[in-house]
């Protein structure tokens, strides 16, 4: 780790770069937004080095599959994702997460660098069957700063918990601003999306009885 943490600060220092950052629970969701560059995860992993946590993230079960690109992947922290598993990709992750004593989980909810209408789901979900913090992880290229900072649990109210996120984001400005989106869920005015999304779990005002 003393050598990951030497490399990560003379990127930092080269990058010209400021890194904010707070201390991470053991298990934890760690949000990445605006997503719009490749860079982003790079400067992640310097962070994480920095703290001295090995950041996990999703890949295709392909990707671990390429002889030598494979083994660095998972090196790195690349966890393997079957779509096709039993309860799927969210809930794979979930049984993961609830099984692990110590990962950071870092997601990046657009899926891609480029422009969408919406953000995906899967983050929320497994945050809600897990009830681990989100983790608020960000570059702003206006400040040139990168980290993360703040966090909150998410309560089953989607728009409400999104709009809190939005709220973080709103002066982020992502490395390639042209290719941002703000953070928004489809399951926050489409009732058949919002159903999808919190079937299984408890609902607001449910008694439990």
């Amino acid at each position: 780790m003393a050598l990951k943490r030497a490399l990560a600060k003379a990127f930092i220092k080269a990058s010209g770069w400021q890194m904010d950052i707070e201390e991470l629970p053991k298990k934890v969701i760690i949000l990445g937004a605006p997503h719009t560059s490749n860079w982003d995860a790079v400067y992640m992993l310097a962070a994480m080095w920095m703290l001295g946590r090995k950041p996990s993230f999703l890949v295709k079960d392909s990707a671990v599959k390429v002889p030598v690109f494979g083994r660095l992947v998972r090196a790195l922290g690349g966890i393997a994702v079957e779509r096709s598993a039993r309860h799927g990709m969210v809930g794979s992750m979930v049984e993961r997460l609830n099984e692990a004593e110590d990962i950071c989980l870092c997601i990046t909810p657009k899926g891609t660098r480029s422009r969408r209408e919406f953000w995906k789901s899967g983050f929320y979900r497994m945050a809600l069957e897990t009830g681990l913090p989100l983790e608020f992880g960000y570059v702003d290229s206006a400040t040139k700063t990168f980290g993360w900072h703040g966090s909150m649990t998410v309560t089953g109210d989607v728009r409400a918990d999104m709009d809190a996120i939005r709220a973080f984001y709103a002066d982020k400005r992502g490395i390639r601003p042209e290719f941002a989106s703000a953070p928004r869920l489809r399951a926050e005015d489409d009732e058949d999306a919002r159903d999808y999304l919190l079937s299984g779990l408890p609902r607001q005002g449910d008694s439990g009885s």
